[in-house]
């Protein structure tokens, strides 16, 4: 990722305090794009400005995220690369815990699988070696709420918003046992099947996702600690999340994962 171009500090900085300040507050907003018109190298600028906000008050970081796994999505937003974003502790929610929706904007659940390092990602990764430097992967799912206003945005401006990252609940870790490629995916809401895929979506295969993620960290300067999150990627559809849910995920041969919503939005 390159540093900034045509922005000036104050202007990324001001960029970062708004997406800040829509996700603290709750409060949509319209896309920053059409107004300031930055590129995606400045977008990413904005991302890690408006998360080190977040740390600033206390918020540890816990790993990345990535978006766009799948080749339809790319072709849809006319990229041929993934995007991706950070995570910190303030997004984990309990595993089968009540998730308020008040703590959101217009939440919506991704199906993923998600990896947990044991050891430093300092370097792109081959796939033959990825496996190595992981520790266990779970099944997930992803709470995605955009800041901008109906959930309508552009790449660069998805980008700037730590790509739509809001919330994880991540199950319960397995050994990297088993194969990933082609495993059935299973969405429920209040026990009815809402959305059904397979991990094969996901790259071809989840573990490309570690691929990816050490590649985009390595660009970026950054190195990914033993004991992070990578989250792989959406299997399916989202889904809108509204109070009174039970939302669970089976994906097969790697166990579940649910939550229960409660609030408003």
């Amino acid at each position: 990722m390159s540093t900034m171009n045509t922005m000036s500090t104050l202007d990324i900085g001001a960029l970062a305090r708004t997406l800040d300040a829509a996700a603290t507050d709750r409060r949509a907003i319209d896309p920053l794009l059409p107004e300031h018109g930055f590129t995606l190298d400045e977008a990413y600028v904005i991302q890690h400005a408006s998360i080190a906000l977040r740390h600033l008050r206390g918020e540890r970081p816990i790993g990345i995220k990535l978006g766009f796994t799948s080749r339809a999505k790319m072709l849809q937003m006319g990229v041929d690369s993934l995007i991706w974003g950070l995570l910190t502790d303030a997004m984990l929610y309990e595993e089968g815990g009540d998730i308020d929706l008040a703590d959101f904007i217009h939440a919506r659940a991704e199906p993923e699988l998600c990896f947990l390092t044991r050891r430093d990602i300092d370097r792109p990764l081959t796939l033959i070696e990825a496996a190595s430097y992981l520790d266990g992967v779970a099944p997930a799912i992803e709470i995605i709420d955009s800041r901008y206003r109906n959930f309508k945005f552009g790449l660069e401006d998805v980008v700037a918003d730590n790509c739509s990252s809001a919330g994880l609940v991540v199950g319960a870790m397995n050994r990297l046992d088993r194969s990933m490629r082609n495993c059935g995916v299973h969405v429920r809401i209040n026990g009815r099947a809402v959305q059904m895929g397979s991990t094969g979506a996901i790259l071809g295969d989840p573990l490309r996702s570690v691929v990816h993620a050490s590649r985009l960290a390595f660009g970026a300067g950054m190195v990914l600690p033993a004991g992070s999150l990578i989250m792989a990627g959406a299997a399916t559809a989202a889904e809108a999340l509204s109070p009174g849910m039970h939302v669970s995920l089976e994906i097969a041969g790697h166990g579940g994962v649910e939550f229960f919503t409660k609030g408003a939005q």
